[in-house]
């Protein structure tokens, strides 16, 4: 070092003296707190924020609200893959309407205004580094569950260890360490960005009331959380009632201000859609969300629409839109081949079905995530897709890259005979033949092979309708389809042991897609009862492109891998594509508000509130 003994002094403690406040600058990042932490950037709402912006935070308590559920339920306890677990207790079906949440309270309240935020509930705030290597929980001291007993960092670690044993969740997190009863840190996997975020929607369950012994088991054990409401009611099978908690800890705060109105939820269940429907006209519940497009173009003429006792309005959502499709099970032999099934895909007709069945009301599906920046759909895939899908080769194909395919178009004729055609010809490529109006397997010595057939199972006389219609077509080419409607019972027990040929599924989408697709399309959800991984995808590439969607830093990084996701799935051709709504169908009784404002997601009926008269 040249210069003056005095001069290179000084050097050196101005070097030390940055390199010191380096240091501490990562310790404060590392250890600063926060009220709020999102998956890319920051949260939208101002750390003083007073309510959701979905929330009226001047709404009216009081009053019931009533909900109705199709099929029916012989369990509490939401964390099990036992039995039917009756909704609202934990994460509530949004399609059917129930609210979220009820019972239980996750550390962070997810803003569903957002692509995926969290902000502060039973954990006041968190420290999160970049790196998100850990994150730390700091708890509101004032959380108590329904019972009174305060809630503390033994809960949340009993929680976590219980659910990664039985519930089969975060498996990622390493450890976990309580500082003290209102601090608890967690060390994460550095391959899952978006495991801390998970975990921040952990459930947090009290474990002075929980046996660990018997938690795997389908009860009717009256649950204990710390959400809003406790369950007041239950007749097996058929109804249950949630009755507000007037010392519900939580309710001046800014994420449940305006929200949990009614003083009670009761949710009423029936075995089949027209007497559910019929109940909705006589006014024993207050609310629906339509899911027939039939139903909503010519059910709603009954006297309550018409003097204004009932409302009905179509809400946009933001979120991406399911895929719903006749789903092949590739692990039964004969749709093992890609080229059946992209025969089997060729001769649905939907234009025909969407004119003639539902009014034209329904679009497309064109992808996993439709109507989203994350559709691959009519778009090339960009320098980030092709780097990620480089390794897999053949996994996507070329029009599916370059953007140029799209489900199969029919002239709406009920009978396209081009169609039918290309199907005859892929399945002669995958070794089959016409032969007296029948598509048979090809033999060496010219004989009659065996007959391609098989059953679709379907859970409703709406999915029977339209399973009978998609068999009709498929008689053109000489394939014979059985349809069978089964009880929900044996449905949802076949269906967990992937005992079907075909089924219909829709593959609801949140804002954000994440861990929940490995149980959706990974190789490990292929064989493993209960999955949502009804078609059998063993492909590796849908895989490795689910960890890249965990593990992107960058927005741009995340769409990528979701994009390339897509394309995978696309080119498999696992689904025949059916179609979605635009928009939610919405009746509800007039007594019943709702903010004017709708948030990303679509309605949230905990924003709602009973008309006082």
């Amino acid at each position: 070092m040249s210069g003056t003994p005095n001069r290179c002094l000084k050097r050196i403690v101005m070097i030390v003296t940055l390199l010191a406040a380096a240091l501490v600058s990562d310790i404060v990042l590392a250890g600063a707190r926060r009220t709020a932490v999102s998956a890319y950037g920051e949260p939208a709402l101002a750390a003083d924020f007073k309510a959701f912006p979905y929330a009226n935070p001047e709404a009216p308590k009081g009053g019931t609200l009533h909900l109705s559920i199709l099929g029916t339920f012989d369990n509490l306890n939401p964390f099990v893959y036992k039995g039917i677990v009756a909704q609202g207790i934990w994460l509530g079906n949004r399609q059917i309407g129930a609210p979220v949440m009820l019972v239980y309270q996750p550390l962070m309240a997810r803003s569903l205004d957002e692509t995926f935020s969290l902000y502060g509930l039973i954990a006041q705030s968190v420290e999160l580094p970049e790196d998100r290597s850990f994150i730390v929980f700091h708890l509101d001291p004032r959380a108590r569950f329904s019972d009174g007993v305060p809630v503390t960092a033994a809960d949340v670690e009993f929680s976590w260890a219980l659910l990664k044993e039985k519930g089969r969740l975060y498996g990622d997190s390493t450890t976990a360490t309580i500082t003290d009863p209102h601090t608890i840190r967690f060390d994460l996997s550095p391959d899952n960005r978006e495991l801390a975020l998970l975990l921040a929607q952990m459930p947090v369950l009290p474990k002075h009331a929980v046996d660990p012994d018997t938690f795997d088991t389908a009860t009717f054990t009256t649950p204990i959380g710390s959400g809003p409401y406790v369950v007041a009611a239950v007749d097996a099978g058929r109804s249950i009632t949630f009755r507000r908690n007037p010392d519900f800890w939580a309710k001046d705060l800014p994420v449940t201000r305006g929200l949990y109105n009614f003083n009670e939820i009761k949710l009423n269940y029936f075995r089949d859609v027209n007497t559910q429907f019929e109940a909705f006209k006589a006014g024993t519940y207050d609310l629906r969300l339509e899911q027939s497009a039939s139903r909503w173009a010519t059910g709603y003429d009954f006297p309550a629409l018409r003097d204004g006792r009932v409302i009905r309005e179509q809400v946009p959502t933001g979120t991406p839109k399911p895929m719903s499709g006749f789903v092949f099970n590739t692990r039964r032999p004969i749709f093992a081949d890609i080229r059946v099934r992209e025969a089997l895909t060729q001769v649905l007709d939907f234009a025909w079905i969407n004119q003639n069945l539902f009014f034209g009301l329904y679009k497309r599906s064109d992808s996993f995530f439709a109507a989203s920046e994350l559709s691959a759909h009519d778009r090339p895939a960009s320098a980030r897709e092709r780097a990620l899908l480089a390794p897999f080769p053949g996994a996507v194909t070329p029009d599916v890259m370059e953007g140029r395919w799209s489900p199969p178009q029919s002239d709406g004729s009920g009978s396209d005979r081009r169609n039918a055609r290309l199907a005859i010809d892929l399945m002669a490529q995958a070794g089959y033949q016409l032969a007296a109006s029948r598509m048979v397997a090809k033999t060496d010595g010219g004989t009659v092979g065996q007959d391609f057939d098989f059953e679709i199972m379907v859970v409703s006389r709406d999915q029977e309708k339209l399973a009978l219609n998609y068999a009709s077509s498929l008689r053109r080419i000489g394939v014979t389809a059985s349809v069978r409607l089964v009880d929900e019972a044996q449905y949802w027990k076949r269906l967990r042991s992937f005992d079907f040929d075909m089924i219909l599924n829709i593959w609801n989408v949140v804002a954000s897609p994440g861990s929940e697709q490995m149980n959706r399309w990974s190789v490990a959800a292929a064989d493993r009862e209960g999955s949502l991984n009804y078609a059998g995808v063993r492909e590796p590439a849908a895989e490795a492109m689910i960890n890249a969607m965990l593990a992107a830093k960058s927005k741009e990084d995340y769409v990528a891998a979701v994009r390339a996701l897509d394309r995978v799935l696309i080119s498999g051709n696992y689904v025949v594509p059916l179609f979605y709504a635009p928009d939610q169908w919405v009746a509800r009784r007039a007594e019943v508000n709702r903010p004017n404002y709708t948030p990303l997601t679509g309605i949230a009926i905990e924003s709602w509130w009973h008309a006082v008269p």
